[in-house]
């Protein structure tokens, strides 16, 4: 199975395909210090409840092929801050934790992967 060069990190350090660069686990902890809660950014008592209306009325995965038990409302297209398009039903969608965490990882690797790589 073929494997991807290594690559070169901005600090400079030589990362091999798959890996982290320390740096980025740095990174991404000094974020979490400064990122405010989840209450803060409007996941309040009030979304508590829309959330659980939102689940009762759609049980299950709407992750093609999943079907599993839904537990979280995810946000179609990301709100960052918009009121209007947090509260939008339109813009929520049922999933597992297992699907939410793999879609959402999936693209975030896309939004931080460079143009040169597509």
């Amino acid at each position: 199975m073929p494997v991807r060069a290594p690559r070169i990190c901005g600090c400079g350090h030589r990362i091999a395909s798959g890996e982290h660069c320390p740096c980025e686990r740095k990174r991404k902890a000094a974020y979490e210090l400064r990122r405010v809660s989840s209450r803060e950014r409007g996941y309040d008592s009030k979304w508590d409840k829309e959330r659980a209306a939102f689940l009762k009325l759609n049980p299950r995965c709407a992750r093609p092929g999943c079907g599993a038990p839904a537990s979280v409302v995810d946000h179609i297209v990301p709100h960052k801050g918009d009121q209007r398009l947090f509260w939008s039903r339109s813009n929520w969608q049922p999933l597992c934790t297992t699907c939410h965490s793999r879609w959402k990882q999936a693209r975030e690797k896309r939004a931080a992967k460079p143009s040169w790589e597509s």
